[in-house]
């Protein structure tokens, strides 16, 4: 339960929606439990009349029926209301963790998701957080309802005689040691079936979105084998996990079974004693059923508990993961655009390799420098240090004169207008990609603008929607030209004082190349820009070349 004790905080939030429905689950036990009252008078009715050959007074026998009807059905309405409040309670909350997560997700930094997959954050925000919800719905219902049940039928049975009290409950004490034994397994079981469950969720996304180069390399059948051996493994540990988990239902069924003989065979001694009345025997049986539900769903609500305690821990991993960016925002002036790095170096924490070292380099402000060198050599590392997505491992970049660190982060990725070398559309229309970059709503004619000094404008106009073409997940409908000078309109629209392009021409000809320079000169003019490229054509604007 350590893991669950993050849950309380929204126990505290919605606790009068669990105060009601536990007094629901009160009221609902009460009337359901007085119906062994009733049956136990109309029992004793029927023994009278045989004993004494008394004619039958249909009256009192309809009284009954009407009384025990009208006890199920306010019983019923106290479960529906029970329900309308805990379950509806726990999809509030739910509701509210799912969006705590993601908005966590979103402070994380570029490490992050470097070092874990997408299909595992995923499986954290949908899989667990619904196995959590089923602690804070039905595990929590069923456990007021467990304890309110045992707690009235306790007092009834106990006023009618103690010794066959003791003896219905004595078997209760060896189901709990079954339950306390069992659970411990049940929870490593499910922790190893929610590892695997992430394997087989970031195997298929990853599938998924390389599914043109599977089929152009004809890997088909190579991802499906793979697939399967993970789906066996899976299937393997859920088996493992639902043995542990039947073992309950048998264990459950004799021990009632053994409370309702004791209860024929003791009680019927008591009657013939004259120690309790004969109407005792069926009222107790009654009773013994009442509790079959709660104690058999005890097995079901352990393994609910259990399962939402290893998908907790999971979930506690992620929230407890700080962001290597920390935001300290000191400076509010306007960025101009001088830029300096003094001797900066970067190491990779996942690969440990050193993309930067002693780099120093002044760009003046309004002036525009290129970046080449070969692969691998950490020509975008400067450009994920300049937009903050990882910050230095030594020394110091400047803007302005004052150290970067200090600026407002989203400030200062508002004033930079960066176009990756990896392109990534949105499944969205080629309209909302381009005004993207900020919350600014921008104008048709602004839209259409950036499309023509990105050079895209006659491309998205031979689409039969144009502007409102969607370009499908990760702009799969596109070329690779055409997302890179898509994602150019997205740097441009907002007119940035930075521009930062990151090997964006790679995938467009030489022409092409050549339209869209021309067409950025003008936005460039009095911009500090980066154009980082292998491509000495693509360089030839820039006041300035660096080789790494």
């Amino acid at each position: 339960m350590h893991s669950l004790k993050s849950i309380n905080a929204y126990f505290i939030k919605y606790k009068w929606r669990l105060l009601m429905g536990a007094l629901f689950v009160v009221l609902s036990t009460i009337f359901s439990i007085y119906q062994g009252v009733i049956v136990r008078n109309a029992t004793n009715e029927i023994v009278d009349l045989i004993a004494n050959h008394k004619a039958v007074d249909s009256s009192k026998f309809i009284v009954f029926g009407l009384t025990l009807l009208g006890l199920a059905l306010t019983s019923g309405f106290f479960l529906f209301l029970m329900r309308q409040t805990i379950i509806v309670m726990s999809r509030h909350i739910e509701f509210d963790q799912k969006n705590e997560l993601y908005k966590h997700y979103q402070t994380l930094d570029a490490a992050f998701y470097k070092n874990n997959s997408t299909g595992d954050l995923m499986n954290r925000i949908s899989e667990d957080v619904g196995k959590v919800r089923m602690y804070t719905g039905p595990a929590i219902m069923y456990l007021i309802n467990t304890f309110s049940t045992v707690v009235i039928v306790l007092a009834f049975m106990l006023k009618i005689n103690w010794q066959l009290t003791f003896l219905v409950f004595a078997p209760l004490p060896f189901l709990s040691v079954v339950i306390y034994k069992v659970s411990d397994l049940i929870n490593k079981r499910s922790t190893v079936v929610q590892q695997e469950l992430s394997k087989l969720t970031s195997h298929a996304q990853e599938t998924f979105s390389a599914i043109r180069v599977i089929k152009a390399y004809a890997r088909e059948k190579h991802y499906i084998n793979e697939l399967e051996i993970l789906n066996t493994d899976f299937k393997k540990h859920n088996l493992r996990l639902a043995i542990v988990e039947a073992f309950f239902q048998p264990v459950m069924v004799l021990m009632i079974g053994v409370s309702v003989i004791v209860t024929v065979w003791y009680g019927g001694h008591l009657v013939i004693n004259k120690t309790i009345e004969p109407g005792n025997i069926t009222e107790f049986i009654l009773y013994v059923y009442k509790l079959t539900w709660p104690f058999a769903s005890l097995g079901w609500v352990t393994s609910l508990i259990q399962r939402a305690s290893a998908s907790q821990t999971r979930i506690n991993e992620f929230l407890k993961t700080k962001s290597s960016i920390i935001n300290t925002p000191e400076i509010k002036t306007n960025i101009e655009g001088y830029i300096e790095f003094k001797n900066v170096g970067f190491t990779y924490t996942d690969s440990k390799i050193e993309a930067l070292k002693n780099l120093n380099l002044k760009i003046e402000k309004g002036k525009t420098i290129g970046i080449k060198g070969q692969i691998g050599i950490g020509k975008s590392t400067i450009a994920n240090l300049m937009t903050r997505l990882y910050d230095t491992t030594s020394g110091e970049i400047y803007l302005d004169g004052r150290p970067i660190k200090k600026y407002d982060v989203f400030a200062l990725r508002k004033s930079i207008g960066y176009v990756p070398q990896e392109v990534f559309l949105f499944s969205d229309s080629i309209r909302n990609n381009i005004a993207f970059s900020t919350n600014h709503d921008y104008t048709e004619q602004e839209v259409i603008q950036a499309a023509k000094d990105a050079g895209v404008y006659d491309n998205i106009m031979a689409f039969p929607e144009g502007f409102d073409t969607v370009v499908g997940e990760r702009g799969v409908t596109l070329s690779g030209g055409q997302k890179q000078r898509i994602s150019i309109a997205r740097a441009i629209i907002s007119k940035p004082q930075i521009l930062i392009f990151d090997d964006c021409l790679s995938a467009v000809d030489v022409e092409t190349e050549e339209l869209i320079l021309n067409n950025l000169k003008s936005i460039m003019k009095d911009k500090t820009t980066i154009i980082i490229s292998h491509r000495d054509s693509a360089l030839r604007y820039a006041d300035k070349v660096v080789e790494l």
